[in-house]
């Protein structure tokens, strides 16, 4: 468990045809970021959707320096998909992240714009300025090495994106598709029943469709028979599991190994 700074980015492991691996943390902790680094996870998700520092804060740039002390990329999962938010966060530094409760593939599409400095040989819609990003503009190469390095991509939890799906996957420099099941189950009606056939059904269409687009596909794994088999099928982003469920799970076992008296809660 050797600590390494060498840049282990989610574009780069999709580049080489690998999978890359990584955690949520529901803590927002730098300091589990850079232990995840040590770990030699690939990436830490770090969620603003459904909680977790603003963009506009100074907690976001604290996760991204122990993300850079240890080589680890960090996934960011922003609150909205108003090109404002994407600026924020990649002039931050943030290098990889993806949009929520995505309804169509204009939506998508114009935050990718607003990502990139030229998109498919057309000007794009990044604001060129001096922020951490370019290290406060002492970056000479910047603007070819955000363009190169960035990578935005759109979760698929709503029935209104996979009914576009086939638009959105012909976006170009669309960076990855995640399939998000939970909220997609509550979109068709059936939440939290993942085994409903509506649900397995519009699991199946993203999963099936994004991989014959050629598009890379992330999702979560359930157990690691699962990570493993979506692997196999083609997944190239996978959540291995949340802090705050690694931690559970270890204490519970503690706590049922022990002999004596336990507390009742």
């Amino acid at each position: 468990m050797a600590t390494t700074t060498a840049p282990r980015t989610i574009r780069e492991r999709i580049d080489d045809d690998a999978v890359a691996l990584g955690v949520l943390d529901t803590t927002y902790s730098p300091t589990l970021v850079e232990l995840f680094g040590d770990l030699g996870l690939d990436f830490v998700w770090i969620d603003l959707e459904h909680g977790g520092p603003s963009p506009d804060g100074p907690h976001l740039e604290h996760l991204l320096r122990a993300a850079e002390r240890t080589g680890i990329d960090l996934l960011v999962r922003t609150p909205d998909a108003r090109p404002a938010t994407v600026r924020k966060c990649l002039d931050l530094g943030v290098r990889s992240l993806f949009l929520p409760r995505i309804e169509s593939a204009h939506e998508v599409a114009r935050a990718v714009r607003s990502a990139r400095f030229r998109v498919d040989g057309v000007p794009g819609d990044r604001g060129l300025a001096s922020p951490r990003a370019s290290r406060w503009g002492t970056v000479d190469d910047y603007v070819a090495r955000e363009d190169r390095e960035t990578l935005i991509g759109t979760t698929v939890e709503t029935r209104a994106a996979v009914d576009d799906l086939d638009a959105i996957l012909d976006i170009p420099e669309l960076g990855f598709v995640f399939v998000g099941p939970f909220d997609l189950s509550v979109s068709l009606g059936h939440p939290g029943e993942l085994d409903h056939p509506d649900v397995r059904d519009a699991v199946e269409t993203v999963v099936s469709k994004t991989l014959d687009a050629g598009v890379p596909l992330g999702g979560l794994g359930f157990g690691m028979d699962d990570v493993n088999a979506k692997a196999d099928a083609g997944y190239r982003i996978l959540n291995l599991g949340s802090t705050t469920g690694v931690l559970a799970g270890a204490v519970d076992d503690w706590v049922d190994a022990y002999d004596g008296e336990r507390r009742t809660t």
